[in-house]
């Protein structure tokens, strides 16, 4: 039999889905699973872009330019600009999700045994990403302890050598809803700047910062304008995951040259996606506010909620839709395990997502599960019910 690829054998499983046979297999028993798994949310799409989509008047559903229709990079500049991000239509390349941004980031910057220094936890496929680059993500610990604020800058610059090529932070954080603050961005940007390095930025979650502190785009911090390669999705401010569309933003001109070479291999991004991403944006300041004041009355029940349960603590988010929770358990992967398939309470389980599968370091996150608060309230209630029930029973607890 021939051998697989090393690089598909040390390709690490996403912890985000990596349990899901074990919740099919549930479902098919009958019992209820409340998903707090994964970054999908509840809420409806904009009905802009699902009129788009149901009266598309194409005789042909064509290719569409490799980085994009112009038609929506030109409305993603705009709607880019209300941010302060002051970017050209031509720096703006449409991706199939937010996804194929970062590896392609990764693909047009990094060579093979090339360095990108992370705080972690982080979102755990820029790791395989890395790996499809051929490089090497090192990462510098945040603790839950101090709310997952970005670590100490010198823990950085200890860890730059010269095969390090960028930094990557993700602005609001996923999987733990932290906000950088000015400070912090600036040291990063100090770092950058001094050590000729790329910052990827993920900008995915801008929409949703709870603190009154302002949102902070890599694309605000002076000097380092060609070093920037911002990644952006759709996907999480119109509640529309399922049509992949994302974006990479950078003024750097080789890079773009670079990105473009891999854009055009792929041919280009879902033409269906990308009619319903342009329309979306035309959606109603009522309904980006009525999704923003959702999530904060979540994020304050869940919160709440989590912290009652006795030994467990989460840190406020600040921002997304995440927060990383520290449980009474022995092994949080264990744990997530154990709901799925051997406990239930009142017929109904609950999915989350361990936390190990988002630190590269060893030992790290092995009692803490990753949440995302995409549920209504009253379903949020009902999994914190089953959580504190299934912690009770739990052979593993440490409490």
């Amino acid at each position: 039999m021939p051998k697989v690829s090393e690089r598909g054998t040390i390709m690490p499983a996403s912890p985000i889905r990596r349990l899901g046979p074990l919740a099919v297999a549930a479902k098919a028993r009958g019992t209820k699973v409340y998903h707090l798994n994964i970054g999908q949310p509840d809420l409806p799409t904009p009905q802009e872009g699902l009129d788009a989509l149901k009266h598309i008047d194409r005789k042909v559903l064509e290719y569409s330019p490799s980085d994009g229709l112009l038609s929506l990079r030109q409305k993603l500049q705009q709607y880019y600009s209300t941010y302060n991000i002051d970017v050209d239509v031509d720096d703006i390349i449409v991706t199939t999700g937010g996804s194929e941004a970062v590896l392609f980031a990764f693909m047009a910057c990094l060579d093979p045994g090339d360095e990108i220094i992370v705080p972690e936890p982080a979102y755990a496929n820029y790791m395989a990403f890395a790996i499809s680059a051929g490089a090497k993500i090192v990462t510098v610990p945040s603790s839950i302890e101090e709310g997952f604020a970005l670590p100490p800058v010198e823990k950085f610059e200890e860890l730059i050598t010269p095969k390090t090529k960028g930094i990557l932070i993700c602005n609001p954080n996923n999987p733990t809803g932290y906000l950088y603050t000015m400070k912090e961005m600036l040291q990063i940007r100090d770092l950058v700047k001094k050590y000729d390095l790329f910052l990827f930025s993920d900008e995915v979650y801008r929409e949703f910062c709870y603190t009154g502190a302002p949102y902070i785009s890599a694309f605000h911090l002076p000097g380092i304008e060609d070093q920037v390669v911002l990644i952006d999705s759709v996907s999480k401010r119109y509640n529309e995951c399922g049509i992949r569309i994302g974006a990479l933003i950078t003024k750097h001109p080789e890079l773009k040259k670079n990105v473009m070479k891999f854009c055009q291999a792929r041919l280009s991004p879902p033409l269906l996606g990308q009619i319903v991403a342009e329309a979306s944006i035309d959606t109603t300041r009522e309904y980006m506010l009525a999704t923003y004041n959702e999530y904060v009355e979540r994020r304050k029940f869940l919160i709440d909620q989590l912290n009652k349960i006795p030994g467990c603590y989460s840190p406020i988010p600040m921002g997304a839709f995440y927060t990383v929770v520290k449980l009474p358990v022995d092994d949080a992967d264990k744990f997530c395990e154990w709901c799925l398939e051997s406990f239930e309470y009142e017929g109904q389980t609950i999915f989350m997502a361990p936390a190990s599968g988002f630190y590269t370091t060893t030992g790290m996150g092995k009692n803490e599960v990753r949440m995302a608060y995409v549920l209504n309230k009253e379903d949020l209630a009902k999994a914190m019910k089953v959580l504190a029930e299934a912690l009770k029973a739990y052979p593993g607890r440490t409490l």
